[in-house]
């Protein structure tokens, strides 16, 4: 029977049944339905983007998360448990991705959710920041909060040093242990410093330079001791490689932020105050810098 026959399918379904109207209906309204469905789910992330908060104890992690769940600051205690909450950038910050889309967008609004996971800064509970460091499957971003006030005392620079070393030296062997030639996804670091309201807080500037120095010192002095502990090893089995545990560049010299960019991390310093006389704090540079990963 050919196309052109009167008993044909396709003359039956230019014809004007019922039964060819329903069903061009049901196409016509079904098909955008299920066509629509499709490329969400498949558009949609299904995970939300991870911020991952660290930082020392007393740096303001937890008064910075509960700004950034209530959009005001309550007093807060030593944490001792990590924390996670669901969060919009707040207005007038625009994510990176949705700078051409309007407001009404439903795109827009998603694009504006994340993840913010406060994790202690106890020197015992900081295994929960490592555990994340280890698989950052999600993780769009790193923000190491700092007191700018406690970094102007050598004690609070070592502690704050010491950690952010430590941050640092794992995105580096997450990148250098990488079996691609392309290399894992980059995770940017912000340096917080905080209570910038205080009258012995240091500058963004000054914090960012002294926080080099230190590390360069933290750097050296296990340098040292994984030297003494190769030395110590001599003749047997075990060699410590002291190049993975070198932060940055290899050889002598100072450590600089600088340096990460090769490993694909790039470290900012940004000031701030998230307890301040007015309602949200003073952290917009800070959302500023969310809103460029999101």
């Amino acid at each position: 029977m050919a196309w052109y026959d009167e008993d044909s399918w396709l003359t039956a379904a230019l014809s004007p049944n019922l039964s060819t109207i329903f069903i061009s209906l049901l196409v016509a309204i079904v098909l955008p339905i299920l066509l629509h469905t499709f490329l969400y789910r498949k558009v949609t992330p299904t995970n939300l983007p991870t911020f991952l908060l660290v930082g020392p104890s007393g740096s303001g992690k937890t008064a910075f998360t509960t700004l950034t769940e209530r959009n005001t600051v309550t007093q807060t205690h030593t944490s001792t448990a990590p924390l996670t909450v669901e969060a919009l950038l707040p207005s007038p910050h625009v994510p990176a991705s949705s700078h051409y889309r309007s407001a009404g967008d439903p795109a827009y609004e998603r694009s504006r959710r994340f993840l913010l996971l406060d994790t202690p800064g106890h020197g015992k509970l900081r295994h929960f920041a490592t555990a994340q460091l280890a698989n950052p499957a999600h993780v769009k971003g790193i923000i190491f909060v700092v007191d700018a006030a406690a970094i102007a005392e050598e004690a609070g620079l070592n502690e704050a040093a010491s950690y952010l070393h430590d941050v640092l030296l794992s995105l580096q062997k997450r990148y250098t242990e990488s079996k691609t030639s392309k290399g894992p996804k980059e995770i940017p670091v912000l340096v917080a410093a905080n209570k910038m309201d205080l009258f012995t807080a240091l500058p963004a500037s000054l914090v960012k330079v002294q926080l080099e120095k230190a590390i360069s010192e933290v750097r050296n002095s296990r340098a040292k001791a994984l030297r003494d502990a190769g030395a110590a090893l001599s003749g047997g089995e075990d060699e410590v490689d002291e190049e993975k545990e070198w932060l940055g560049e290899g050889g002598e010299g100072a450590f600089e932020f600088e340096q990460m960019r090769e490993i694909g991390t790039n470290v900012g310093v940004l000031g701030g105050n998230v307890v301040s006389g007015k309602e949200g704090g003073d952290v917009n540079a800070w959302w500023a810098w969310v809103g460029e990963q999101l």
